[in-house]
């Protein structure tokens, strides 16, 4: 049996070491249009291992990054791969949230999180002293990781497990042949008899070259952030998060350690004009076209119409960017701040302008579309990897072999 991944991304790679793992007999190939793997989200992002506080209960989301969390935590420390699990704090900036911080607490201990506790003012400020709210959640077991570095040790494992990479290979189009495809790309053309579609931020174009309907949109949104300089990192000891705002779709500002050192602020989230715009001023009109032809983002704007224009006058804006993060810690200055990086956010969208929280999948029997995969997709890409492989398996019809050998590592 013949198994491509179109996508290189960190779900992609994930999705291929499970696929040789659970039917090691299967002729597997990664198919990744850039030049080397993890180019767009898997690297593009804050580098956080995301434990599964936020997410509702029984949702795949949390099911999949409470199991996630401890499988990427050993394939680091198998692989040599840099990552702490320095813990988090999620702050109640005043009273208002307390109800919405409890709320989160019940969540994240019915999703089996470990050693969760509740800080009192004075507690937070023995695990964050510059932090500033009513109280705050300590969330022992996130952490910080490189991602970049897990993609480069996922290549490798792939390629020891004997999974064919191929980079510089975008997908021209995908012919049906019988219940098979043929696959031409850029690298040449190949023969498949089943296709996995983790293309990310083009997952939906995918689907669409295989011949489904895109009624799921992705909608890019840019997060961009700002780092602390170096003589203001002392106010960020870890991860300092605040309590989401149920009103808006997206979490809100923050405060990450890296692992280098560096502390990252932000981010935000603006509609992007171009599925890899990294800058403001990166436009690809196919792109914008897309977007603003889409009724699903014109309902969207209308439903959030003051958190857009906020999140527009913050992106253009330190100053209101900066008072955003003093809600988090007051001492920060505008001055402390320095232009960071910039991540794109591949988010599914309805028709009804509703953004797709949970993951997406679309399932035929030669293929399987991955078409929403949002945060912790990164984190938990080696329990979503097995998920996404034993719905393959089961649709191409090989059922899931009883499999004795240990999850990657």
């Amino acid at each position: 049996m013949n198994f491509t991944v179109i996508g290189g991304g960190i779900i992609g790679l994930a999705t291929g070491l499970e696929l040789n793992r659970l039917h090691p007999g299967a002729n597997i190939r990664v198919l990744e249009k850039e030049d080397r793997v993890g180019r767009h989200q898997s690297t593009h992002n804050s580098g956080v291992l995301h434990a599964g506080l936020y997410y509702k209960p029984g949702s795949l989301k949390a099911t999949l990054a409470v199991s996630g969390i401890r499988r990427m935590v050993e394939f680091c420390q198998a692989n040599g791969v840099a990552h702490e699990i320095c813990g988090k704090v999620v702050v109640a900036a005043d009273g208002a949230e307390l109800g919405r911080l409890r709320d989160l607490f019940t969540r994240g201990t019915e999703n089996g999180l470990r050693d969760l506790r509740w800080l009192s003012r004075e507690e937070l400020n023995e695990i964050e002293p510059h932090a500033a709210g009513a109280a705050a959640i300590h969330v022992p077991e996130e952490g910080i990781v490189d991602y970049a570095g897990v993609c480069d040790a996922m290549l490798r494992r792939l390629r020891e497990g004997g999974v064919a990479v191929v980079t510089s290979a975008r997908l021209l189009k995908a012919k049906p042949a019988g219940r098979a495809w043929r696959l031409e790309t850029t690298a040449g053309d190949f023969a498949s008899d089943f296709l996995v579609n983790c293309g990310g931020l083009h997952c939906d174009r995918i689907a669409q070259a295989c011949g489904e309907n895109r009624l799921t949109r992705i909608v890019p949104f840019r997060g961009e952030y700002y780092e602390l300089k170096p003589s203001a990192r002392h106010l960020v000891r870890n991860l300092i998060y605040p309590v989401p705002d149920p009103k808006f779709p997206f979490l809100g500002v923050h405060f990450t350690r890296m692992v280098g050192g560096e502390v990252e602020a932000g981010p935000s989230a603006v509609l992007s004009l171009a599925r890899e715009g990294y800058t403001k001023w990166k436009v690809v009109p196919a792109d914008v076209f897309d977007a603003l032809s889409f009724p699903g983002l014109w309902r969207f704007l209308r439903q959030h119409k003051q958190m857009a224009w906020d999140e527009i006058k913050r992106s253009f804006s330190r100053r209101l960017f900066c008072h955003a993060l003093q809600r988090l810690v007051p001492a920060v200055q505008e001055s402390d701040l320095a232009p960071g990086g910039a991540g794109v956010r591949a988010q599914a969208m309805q028709p009804n302008g509703t953004l797709v929280q949970d993951f997406e999948f679309l399932e035929r029997p030669n293929a399987l579309h991955v078409l929403n995969a949002p945060s912790p997709g990164a984190t938990a890409s080696l329990a979503i990897g097995e998920f996404i492989s034993a719905k393959a398996l089961a649709l191409a019809g090989l059922p899931r072999p009883h499999c004795s050998a240990p999850a990657p590592a």
